[in-house]
C-alpha cells in the first residue's frame, strides 16, 4: 500500500462524513445507508473497508459474506457490493487497493468472488475494472431488480439492471 492511502474499517463518525463528501460531487447517498452499513460490520454480516488519501475519505467497498445474489448464495460466494471512490481521487490506484484488499480477505474463505454491476456508462469505469482484474460474466445473463431477464423482456436501465461476474481467487 502506497503511504498517502491507508484501509481500515468504518467508524460511527464516518457516517456524516462519507454522505457529505458524495453530495459535494452531486450523488446521493444518505446517512442511513452508512448507519446500516456500520450495523452489518458489527455484526458481521458485511466488511466495510474505508480508503483514505492523505487523511482525507476518498471510496469505500463492501464485502457481503452472504450475497443476495441466489446463484452466489447458493455457492457460498462473498459479494463485493456498493464500490465507490470520490472522482477527485480516481486515477491513484485507491481502487485497485480496495479491491486487492476485498479479493484477500474472501480469499480467505472462498475460492470465488462475486460482483455485480449496472450497465450504463456511469459504471463504465467499474467495468473495465472488473474485466482488467479477471471478473467474466457467470453466464446468467442479465438480472433486474433481482430476476433473471429473458430473451424479448423489457426493462428499464437503471440501478437495477445488473450483470454479475465471478473471479476465481488463489488462497492466500
Amino acid at each position: 500500500m502506497t503511504p498517502q492511502v491507508q484501509l481500515r474499517p468504518l467508524l460511527a463518525q464516518d457516517t456524516i462524513l462519507i454522505h457529505q463528501a458524495f453530495a459535494e460531487q452531486g450523488w446521493n447517498k444518505p446517512i442511513s445507508q452508512y448507519e446500516q452499513y456500520l450495523q452489518w460490520q458489527e455484526s458481521g454480516q458485511r466488511d466495510i473497508i474505508v480508503a483514505e488519501y492523505e487523511g482525507q475519505f476518498a471510496g469505500y467497498l463492501t464485502i457481503q459474506w452472504e450475497s443476495d445474489y441466489p446463484p452466489f448464495r447458493a455457492a457460498g460466494i462473498p459479494e463485493v457490493v456498493d464500490f465507490n471512490v470520490l472522482k477527485k481521487y480516481q486515477r491513484r490506484g485507491i481502487g485497485t487497493l480496495l479491491m486487492d484488499e476485498a479479493e484477500r480477505r474472501i480469499a480467505q474463505v472462498s475460492s470465488q468472488a462475486g460482483i455485480g454491476f449496472g450497465l450504463y456508462a456511469d459504471y463504465g469505469a467499474a467495468q473495465i475494472l472488473y474485466s482488467r482484474r479477471g471478473y467474466v460474466p457467470d453466464g446468467r445473463g442479465l438480472v433486474y431488480e433481482g430476476k433473471q431477464q429473458g430473451y424479448g423482456t423489457f426493462v428499464t436501465v437503471d440501478d437495477g439492471l445488473v450483470l454479475y461476474l465471478l473471479k476465481s481467487l488463489e488462497p492466500k
